[in-house]
């Protein structure tokens, strides 16, 4: 029989059919030209509090100066009436290299509603400003003269003005909604003032994790994780702190310790944690199944890179002292960490396949003037209060799963990648989700499922420009956040 014959023909189909599936079932098969997604995740900073007045600068004598390049969009930020007709009892107001350690504000479930006043925008001072001295803090802003390093990434890569919590909360709220899209699920299912019906509001550690402290909670259901895993593509959850516990740097207000138990989503998931911190049997085991379960100290993920070894989807928790998270941080030693950790990533091979997302967990109770839509209501005595005393929204909520009112303030996101559009500012709609939602797509994950937030989420695609093939690398200074070097070439 020739091999032109139909049914020897269609048996080589059959085999090449099965070959591609074979194939896409072994190995990562990616929807995009995004081979290496990192996820840099960071704390408590709302969008107008680092963006609010982008892309202009006051450039005062002896500070870093920030040059805004022709042709740099402006934002949803603060206009002429928000500067000087705010209606909260202090407008906002600059503030200078000097002042990176002012305030903590509150920022808990009840807080940041209160903080909305029903949605004037106009009760920040009195709620999430009652921790700062002065209150007014909370109306505070930075500018590119201070937090240089990223006006300019914002300059030469992508921004969205338009990106939000997923739910309004706290950290652990929003390194949930990153993985799952939910914060529903929890056991023990009623802590007062932190679970109610099973749903988490606040903050607790995680049940598996030996450093977790006080009361603890796990969770059902699945995460990204899981997705990942069941299609065999390699990934890792890295964060400072990890292999040592114990471990401490110096932050603004003394020594903190570099690991956050809640600040890692994965340890609530029983499938995908690794509470004895153990380390993996191998850097060339970095990024699949061992006994450390794809979570890992920050610095394996540096000495993975340096074999080859870069997982497809990564996800980089700083040391607390360099989250930015005020008390434990500042906005310059966050500086520090996101340069450094975003010039070493440029120096990889991987670089042409690759997206850097720095994105933030919560709003941390800094002013945003934004009022999002509130599409998913909650009715929970005592603690709602967005729209009414115990209320968020009259409506029975998405599941029956009260305590996720949807969606939270604004925070900043950006995208540096040679994939990026260049100077561009992103004006749809999206919140965390929207980053689960691109992994889940961009490896054909499927989703998660009882009412996960992924189902709902906008597309960063628009971020995105895939029909060019212009390999950019911007080099910062580790210290001002001053450009050191620009360099082009084609992919």
């Amino acid at each position: 029989m020739s091999k032109k014959d139909p049914l020897c023909y269609n048996l080589d189909m059959r085999y090449r059919y099965f070959f591609l599936f074979l194939v896409q079932f072994l190995y990562a098969v990616e929807n995009t030209p995004i081979k290496h997604l990192i996820i840099i995740f960071q704390e408590n900073r709302s969008f107008d509090h680092y963006f609010g007045i982008y892309p202009r600068a006051q450039n005062n004598e002896k500070e870093i100066p920030f040059i805004v390049r022709t042709g740099t969009p402006s934002v949803n930020g603060f206009s002429k009436a928000l500067l000087e007709c705010n209606q909260n009892l202090n407008g906002p107001y600059r503030l200078s290299p000097s002042q990176v350690d002012i305030c903590f504000p509150h920022h808990d479930y009840k807080i940041l509603q209160e903080a909305c006043g029903r949605g004037m925008m106009d009760q920040f001072v009195q709620t999430t400003g009652k921790n700062c001295h002065p209150p007014a803090s909370v109306m505070g802003y930075y500018d590119g003269n201070t937090i240089s390093a990223l006006w300019n990434l914002a300059q030469y890569f992508a921004m969205s003005d338009n990106f939000h919590s997923t739910v309004i909360g706290q950290s652990t709220a929003g390194a949930l909604n990153l993985i799952s899209g939910q914060t529903h699920g929890a056991t023990p299912a009623e802590i007062d003032g932190f679970v109610y019906e099973g749903t988490v509001i606040n903050d607790l550690d995680p049940l598996y994790d030996m450093d977790s402290e006080g009361e603890k909670i796990s969770l059902s259901g699945i995460n990204v994780g899981n997705l990942l895993n069941a299609k065999n593509v390699r990934w890792g959850f890295f964060q400072g702190g990890f292999a040592d516990g114990s471990l401490r740097h110096e932050g603004p207000n003394g020594f903190v310790k570099d690991y956050v138990p809640h600040h890692n989503p994965f340890q609530y998931y029983a499938s995908t944690s690794n509470p004895k911190h153990l380390p993996p049997t191998s850097l060339k085991m970095v990024g699949k199944q061992d006994r450390a379960n794809h979570l890992y100290d920050i610095e394996i993920f540096w000495q993975a890179a340096e074999i080859g070894n870069v997982p497809s989807v990564v996800f980089l928790r700083a040391p607390a002292y360099q989250d930015g998270h005020p008390d434990n941080s500042t906005v310059l030693l966050e500086q520090t960490f996101l340069i450094e950790t975003i010039n070493r990533l440029q120096k990889l091979p991987q670089w042409k396949d690759m997206a850097i997302l720095i994105a933030y967990d919560d709003s941390g109770g800094w002013y945003d003037h934004d009022m999002p839509p509130n599409i998913n209501h909650s009715q929970i005595p005592n603690e709602d209060c967005l729209t009414g005393e115990g209320l968020s929204g009259s409506n029975p909520p998405l599941g029956g799963y009260q305590g996720r009112p949807c969606y939270g303030l604004r925070v900043p996101l950006l995208l540096i990648s040679p994939w990026a559009k260049e100077n561009f500012v992103d004006q749809t709609f999206t919140d965390q989700t929207s980053i689960l939602r691109f992994i889940e797509e961009n490896w054909d994950l499927g989703q998660i499922g009882d009412f996960s937030f992924d189902a709902f989420a906008g597309s960063i695609q628009n971020m995105f420009d895939f029909s060019k093939k212009n390999m950019r690398s911007l080099y910062l200074h580790p210290k001002t956040g001053a450009i050191s070097q620009i360099t082009r070439s084609p992919l």
